[in-house]
């Protein structure tokens, strides 16, 4: 199974809409067969598998991240591929929550004879599609917001200089991350100040592009930012809000940029509006590059469920400016708190990891 999760997690990035499954066909204690959700989600991790596999699935146990899907969509159900090469036992490390599976594809499975097991390794499986499972169950994607800072918390000098705080290894990274995510996400003041490209520059990563989102309420972004031209190479969206005239579009959709509206909020664009807009496009994983605005928009509305915080070995002082925008908090519980899951070093920088620590609800009295 450990095999399988590694399979697993080729396919974080590019899978979306679908879940990035893995699976591993075993016979006589030998790996006959592996596969995992390709490119668009398509084909699943088990007929990858099977394919490989051929005749030596007959008899094979298969180790499956996630339950085997029941239903037809473009493909039919991975669990009549599995019973029709014969496969003898199936040992998923948990139920799928789509309610065109959960327990499904297990009953299928039995009802074609096949010993099915489930739970091993349930934790770290529902941590891989965490994305997946947050936009099933509550319309939204995990959101990673990303910091590249000084010691003391800064990104930019007074001037708004910021290339480079960090070294080659961290900015490579970056670029891993990318490749890792469904979707990028910046602000308007991030696309204005930088022109970023917001791709991954690694070779062997480009697999398929992650969607460049730009959250730009007043419609700022011109026509000739880096992210419009190429957004024929590489799929860009342009959220705003509602109103603009159809000839303030019009460059952006000839462009090729695909135009998207998200309601209007006192800073700028409701961010958990825009979040379940993407959502509802399939995305599963997003990463937030935007810089001090995004970032605080992000962290007063409890939108950040990680964040990838890398810290540069200087010192930049109070006339910097700062990772985060004010938050307003007006006492000390109110400041978001995460629990740190990583920590790395990255030639001379350090990358920190983080997961936001979810509210524990009071017990309830004689509890």
């Amino acid at each position: 199974m450990r095999a399988a999760l590694a399979l697993a997690r080729r396919g974080l990035g590019n899978a979306w809409p679908n879940p990035a499954v893995g699976c591993v066909l075993v016979r006589n204690g030998q790996v006959v067969g592996r596969g995992w959700t390709q490119p668009g989600g398509r084909p699943h991790a088990e007929t990858e598998a099977l394919r490989r596999a051929g005749s030596r699935a007959r008899g094979a146990t298969a180790y499956v991240t996630l339950e085997p899907c029941s239903h037809h969509g473009r493909t039919p159900p991975c669990c009549n591929a599995l019973a029709e090469a014969g496969v003898a036992r199936v040992v998923m490390a948990m139920r799928d929550p789509d309610a065109r599976v959960n327990g499904r594809g297990l009953a299928m499975l039995r009802d074609a004879g096949i010993v099915v097991e489930e739970g091993l390794l349930e934790r770290e499986a529902r941590a891989l599609n965490a994305g997946f499972f947050r936009r099933i169950q509550s319309g939204l994607p995990v959101v990673t917001l990303k910091l590249a800072t000084t010691l003391d918390g800064r990104i930019a000098t007074a001037a708004g200089e910021s290339r480079w705080i960090t070294g080659p290894e961290a900015r490579r990274e970056v670029h891993a991350m990318r490749a890792r995510h469904d979707a990028v996400l910046v602000g308007s003041g991030t696309a204005l100040a930088d022109d970023p490209d917001l791709t991954c520059r690694i070779p062997g990563m480009e697999r398929v592009p992650m969607l460049r989102v730009v959250a730009d309420a007043r419609l700022r972004t011109p026509v000739t930012a880096g992210l419009v031209r190429t957004a024929r190479i590489a799929p860009t969206s342009i959220v705003t809000a509602p109103g603009h005239p159809p000839a303030a579009l019009a460059p952006f959709i000839a462009a090729g940029v695909e135009v998207m509206t998200a309601p209007a909020a006192e800073a700028g664009l409701d961010l958990a509006a825009l979040l379940a807009a993407l959502a509802r496009r399939g995305v599963t994983r997003v990463l937030a590059e935007g810089g001090a605005g995004m970032a605080a928009a992000l962290l007063r509305a409890g939108l950040v469920d990680r964040l990838a915080w890398f810290h540069a070995a200087g010192v930049m002082g109070a006339e910097g400016r700062p990772a985060a925008e004010g938050l307003h908090l007006a006492a000390l519980a109110a400041m978001p708190r995460f629990r740190r899951v990583a920590l790395r070093a990255l030639g001379a920088d350090v990358l920190t990891e983080f997961e936001r620590i979810e509210e524990v609800p009071p017990c309830s009295p004689g509890s």
